[in-house]
């Protein structure tokens, strides 16, 4: 059953990612006193006497600005207008009611679905005129202050009245989690779109356009997915004076801590940067499985060896983590983005494979046949057993007689051993050597 979609939409500053904080408990939207700093749409789930939904904070509605990048804004707020079951309108008390806000109530009467009123930053409700908002058009309405979430549990008693009667199961439960990360400007958004098939997240030339993580669902051949388009993440001396992109970047690193698969997004006419090879071992330190998007191949001028070069370089600078895959695509023609889904379902496979005690133990004893671990000081190491314990990344527990005596050089011999035993390319995968009298 999906859950019901509440829109947080109203002109710029006016309170809007403040209540969305305050009820997703956390700072997931940007807040900040610059107007437009909530540039995409923000999803988060919540819940409000046990009935569960979906909040999604929208950037502010400016109809009157000739800046490109609020018409783009205005553009996603309308999507999630349309997308959504309940909207509320937010409007601000102490600034009072402009011609902006009449514009915005013009257009939400013409959405045919219910509007709650919201009106913000009412500190002291019996000594404050609220009057003029009735002029809105849209009756009673709820005044609140969400930087201190007064008023915000009667508002919430209002919006949840509008949801269906269910006892439908989340719907995300088994849904792969796919984060999308890279350098700005690598055309991160390009691909979410055409994955999805519509413009879900503002694409634009200017580098850095999305400021946030964005998680959308979506389904693929009968699969669930939840994508997370995220903020461009560059180096951090560029970021130093830009406190909001700071959080983005945090953001993003989050988004890569949640996701189940990551997608190492790369400009191919500039081939793989240092953030990139930065943004990959964090990936690789978290133990997500990936794939490295070689994005925008079809601008690059090939002859029969340039894959074959794109592949080389891949694998110097990522030496470090030798089991990625990669896929070379073009998000502006759609080019094999087919075949990414197919790449993000295999590396998704490995990282769940689970190797039963008695197969593991058999690859673990031709192993150890094949090389026996050195000697240290007249000492050498026996492998006595082995068990997975988890997956994601496969983790597997190593008992031995003396785990000190395990040499680094033989715990990546084990590693890669176990790797092309069980072909798990695409995913790291975790050794643990113990002592034998240790328990898991």
């Amino acid at each position: 059953m999906i859950k019901p979609l509440v829109a947080v939409v109203g002109k710029p500053n006016v309170g809007k990612s403040t209540f969305f904080n305050k009820v997703c408990g956390g700072r997931i939207s940007i807040v900040s006193d610059m107007p437009g700093v909530t540039r995409d749409r923000i999803y988060a789930d919540a819940e409000w006497l046990g009935k569960k939904f979906t909040l999604v904070d929208t950037g502010g509605i400016q109809f009157k600005s000739d800046d490109v990048m609020f018409r783009h804004i205005k553009e996603q707020s309308q999507i999630a207008l349309e997308l959504a079951d309940v909207i509320l309108f937010f409007t601000d008390y102490k600034s009072g009611l402009t011609s902006e806000d009449y514009d915005i109530a013009s257009l939400l009467r013409k959405t045919n679905k219910p509007v709650i009123l919201v009106v913000n930053k009412v500190d002291n409700y019996m000594e404050s005129d609220l009057t003029d908002f009735y002029c809105l058009g849209f009756g009673d309405f709820f005044a609140i202050a969400a930087e201190q979430k007064q008023g915000v549990g009667d508002l919430l008693d209002q919006v949840v009245s509008y949801f269906p009667e269910t006892d439908g199961e989340d719907e995300d439960a088994d849904a792969i989690k796919i984060a999308v990360v890279g350098k700005p400007n690598a055309g991160k958004s390009s691909l979410v779109n055409k994955i999805l098939g519509y413009d879900r997240t503002i694409v634009s030339d200017i580098a850095g356009t999305t400021r946030d993580a964005i998680d959308t669902p979506f389904e693929y051949n009968g699969k669930k997915y939840i994508i997370i388009d995220t903020a461009g993440m560059r180096r951090k001396r560029a970021i130093e004076n830009d406190s909001v992109e700071q959080y983005s970047v945090m953001r993003s690193l989050n988004a890569i801590r949640r996701a189940d698969v990551c997608l190492i997004v790369m400009d191919a006419n500039e081939g793989l940067s240092e953030q990139d090879v930065k943004i990959a071992g964090f990936i690789h330190e978290e133990g997500k499985p990936s794939v490295v998007v070689v994005n925008k191949w079809d601008l690059i001028e090939k002859d029969t060896h340039t894959v074959e070069r794109f592949k080389k370089q891949l694998s110097v600078d990522l030496a470090f983590m030798d089991y990625f895959r990669y896929i070379t695509v073009s998000a502006l023609t759609g080019q094999r983005v087919g075949k990414l889904m197919e790449e993000i379902n295999y590396v998704y496979a490995k990282s769940t494979f689970r190797c039963p005690t008695g197969m593991l133990n058999d690859v673990l004893t031709d192993a150890v046949s094949a090389v026996e671990p050195p000697s240290q000081s007249g000492r050498r190491a026996k492998i006595k057993y082995a068990t997975q314990p988890t997956t994601q990344p496969p983790t597997y527990v190593i008992f031995t007689n003396d785990a000190k005596l395990v040499h680094f050089s033989y715990r990546r011999y084990l590693e890669n051993y176990l790797r092309r035993a069980f072909q798990l390319d695409g995913t790291p995968i975790r050794l643990i050597f113990r002592d034998g009298n240790d328990e898991e």
